[in-house]
């Protein structure tokens, strides 16, 4: 059973997301870069986290960069922002959590 299902926009919105991320070493450093990134939250939300935080905050975004210039694609939130949702769903769909998209549609 899939811990989430996504509708057929946020199919969309995923599909997109995998089509703009082909480049494995963009993927490479995009799966260290979103954790980094969604981890640096939580950390920052205490004040002795901060300055921990802050760095891996930064680093995780200079990941995204490094990985979106082999790829040759600006990032996918720049023209939306859902996209910032959408590649942390990308992440956990590849560390293996189950998340069931919509059958394309021909």
């Amino acid at each position: 059973m899939p811990l989430m299902k996504l509708n057929s926009e946020w199919t969309d919105l995923m599909h997109k997301y995998e089509d703009d991320h082909q480049d494995p070493r963009n993927q490479a450093c995009h799966k260290v870069g979103i954790p980094l990134i969604a981890a640096s939250l939580p950390v920052g939300a205490t004040i002795v986290g901060l300055p921990l935080a802050a760095a891996m905050f930064t680093t995780g975004w200079a990941f995204q960069f490094v990985g979106h210039a082999f790829e040759g694609k600006k990032p996918s939130f720049v023209s939306d922002k859902r996209n910032l949702a959408i590649g942390l769903l990308w992440w956990l769909k590849k560390s293996g959590v189950s998340i069931q998209l919509e059958e394309r549609v021909a």
